[in-house]
């Protein structure tokens, strides 16, 4: 039996992570423990987010800020929030016709083109904290199929931008049980929304920047996101009247993306920055995400009702929502992408993960 997922940020390791990671190569140090400048031409890109600035984008704002500073101001990852230069639903679009540099999307939002991505998308995988997620979303990324299908698109991949494990937040009655979700309108995406149909709920796609709309005007009845700082970050909670606490239901991939053809005419030690900022980038996002979990999960307890669903319902519902939905998925794609083979790539590098980031 497969053991529910929680995400859990553990605050001082979170911190440790940022010190450890932080810190450059040896070669991109001055004996004096200063970052090396790297010298370049001015470079501006522009990078298409939508929302505003929030955990799930510290990452970028990190690499912004450093790209900037270790560059004399000369590379510029400048970010555009609020959609302001693509829809979310059309940034891959963008990114393909060279109209942006670089961007953030989620798989979800047009599986079918980036289908081997979806595979992260599955209800139930044993993605067990940020940094097994990590490891998984970039060996999947790196798989052949992966960068295939991203190439259709003039698209060159990057990162997952993390999200962590999603819950359920809604209004009305509150469902004590598996079986009350029964019936109930639910904002779930991806695998997330295959395993909703599995217990009777009807799945529906909102994009993130509509879901406080959505709720509020009863479209749905509650809200997939991730927990819990999506939920704050759009104001969800500020409408909704229960949370759930331990469905760990799986969670959404959001590559970032670059414009093949930007990256290409990046001057080298630029893209050597870029891969330097990953892992510290990726520290960044973990802390960020801890320190919201403090200040929401001190304050949600005194304005909505959390639900704790039991055990044996949980495990009844991974039973029927996981592994079936998995088989499902490969069968669907047989013949058309190396689908067992990405799926054992996940199963097998989060096995090897959790023996270094579970304990």
């Amino acid at each position: 039996m497969r053991k529910p997922i929680r995400y859990v940020a553990g605050v001082a390791a979170s911190a440790l992570a940022v010190a450890m990671l932080g810190v450059a190569t040896p070669s991109a140090v001055h004996a004096d423990g200063h970052k090396k400048m790297i010298d370049g031409p001015k470079v501006t890109w522009r990078v298409s987010l939508w929302g505003k600035r929030r955990a799930f984008t510290e990452g970028l704002e990190f690499i912004s800020t450093e790209a900037k500073k270790r560059t004399g101001g000369n590379f510029n990852f400048k970010l555009y929030y609020g959609e302001q230069l693509s829809k979310s639903k059309e940034n891959l679009d963008a990114i393909s016709v060279g109209a942006i540099d670089a961007a953030l999307f989620c798989a979800s939002y047009h599986p079918q083109k980036n289908a081997p991505l979806n595979v992260l998308d599955l209800p139930f995988l044993p993605l067990a904290n940020f940094d097994v997620m990590r490891e998984v979303h970039n060996a999947v990324y790196a798989h052949p199929a992966a960068k295939e299908a991203l190439l259709k698109w003039n698209a060159v991949l990057y990162q997952s931008s993390i999200l962590p494990q999603y819950e359920y937040m809604g209004r009305g009655k509150p469902p004590k049980t598996v079986a009350d979700f029964k019936g109930k309108r639910l904002r779930a995406l991806g695998g997330m929304g295959r395993s909703a149909k599995a217990i009777g709920a009807v799945p529906t796609t909102v994009p993130a920047s509509e879901v406080y709309n959505a709720l509020a005007r009863g479209t749905v009845d509650a809200i997939g996101f991730p927990m819990t700082y999506a939920f704050s970050a759009y104001k969800v909670d500020e409408v909704a009247e229960w949370y759930t606490t331990n469905m760990s239901l799986g969670t959404v991939n959001c590559p970032i993306v670059f414009n093949k053809d930007s990256y290409a005419k990046l001057p080298q030690p630029y893209k050597d920055l870029l891969e330097e900022l990953k892992l510290p980038a990726s520290a960044v996002q973990k802390e960020s995400y801890a320190k919201k979990d403090r200040e929401n999960l001190a304050e949600w307890p005194k304005k909505m009702t959390p639900i704790t669903i039991e055990a044996a319902a949980m495990a009844e519902f991974r039973k029927q929502g996981g592994e079936p939905l998995w088989k499902d998925w490969v069968n669907e794609n047989k013949g058309k992408l190396p689908a067992q083979e990405l799926l054992d790539l996940v199963l097998k590098t989060a096995d090897a993960a959790c023996q270094k980031y579970c304990k």
